[in-house]
């Protein structure tokens, strides 16, 4: 982030994220309330997608290497696999695990890179897969246990995703754009073949929520909050999305989860909270310790 932003300037940033992080939490609502298949959802979210990102971009043109490529094919993983987490499990519970994805890139750098890791990360991330495995101790219904894994899986890709997009020679931007080209190549067949698709008032509405505001708007303020405040506050602000998304469910759905499920919600958010905040800590620490 530029050191020169103005406090106004970081103020909007901050509210691109935070809203970013609502629109975001529409997924669970929007999914719960169109009757189609997750992937015949995960194809009309992304036409829509590719309308927004071109109109922005101001062209229909791609630019990509290979590393911006991984990104794209994970994040297009990430979506079709957290679309069937919700259809299968409930809303809370999917967005949740997906949302391990900070504790499996620290895992990646532990293993692959070989950072030695610290005594209050291990327990973090001891806490977080704990409060995961209560969330599948009560789900144990194998329909939404089933759900449970492929959240799992989606918190898995979407740390893939972070990692590839974390590549200098990567660009998230046309990444996301091309991300969305796949996925609807990928999904748009299977549409022909959903016995539950229908186009009825409703239904075209919620499709429309999805498309427009919770993923292509959302995306674009993600983008621009991105540039205007550090990664530290980006993905603080953002564990809003998991803690909002189950509040619009369950008022039009009254979905909620099981009792355990509630308790590995709140560990998990937690725990990712306290995760995201220890380099703020340990600064503080060292200042503490010079003066």
């Amino acid at each position: 982030m530029d050191n020169t932003l103005t406090k106004k300037q970081q103020s909007t940033g901050r509210l691109y994220i935070l809203l970013t992080a609502l629109l975001w939490g529409l997924a669970g609502v929007c999914v719960k309330s169109i009757p189609w298949s997750s992937i015949s959802i995960m194809a009309s979210r992304c036409f829509i997608g590719i309308i927004m990102f071109a109109m922005v971009r101001k062209s229909f043109k791609l630019k990509f290497n290979r590393y911006t490529l991984f990104g794209a094919i994970m994040m297009s993983i990430t979506g079709i696999l957290y679309m069937m987490s919700i259809k299968l499990s409930t809303a809370a519970t999917a967005i949740v695990l997906q949302y391990t994805a900070p504790i499996f890139v620290f895992l990646y750098h532990v293993i692959f890179k070989k950072r030695k890791a610290k005594l209050s990360e291990t327990i973090i991330v001891i806490t977080v897969f704990g409060g995961c495995l209560l969330s599948f101790i009560d789900e144990l219904d194998p329909t939404r246990l089933l759900g449970n894994i492929l959240g799992l899986l989606s918190g898995i890709s979407f740390a893939a995703q972070i990692i590839g997009f974390g590549d200098k020679r990567a660009d998230s931007n046309e990444g996301m754009y091309l991300s969305n080209i796949i996925s609807f190549v990928v999904c748009m067949p299977f549409m022909f073949f959903d016995k539950n698709m229908g186009f009825s008032p409703e239904i075209i509405f919620w499709v429309l929520v999805l498309g427009i505001f919770q993923y292509g708007l959302a995306n674009i303020f993600y983008a621009k909050g991105c540039q205007r405040i550090n990664e530290i506050e980006t993905s603080l602000i953002l564990t809003v999305e998991p803690v909002f998304n189950p509040i619009p469910v369950f008022l039009v759905t009254k979905e909620l989860p099981g009792p355990l499920a509630i308790v590995g919600f709140f560990v998990v958010i937690l725990g990712i909270t306290a995760y995201a905040l220890l380099p703020v800590l340990e600064k503080q620490k060292i200042h503490s310790n010079q003066s």
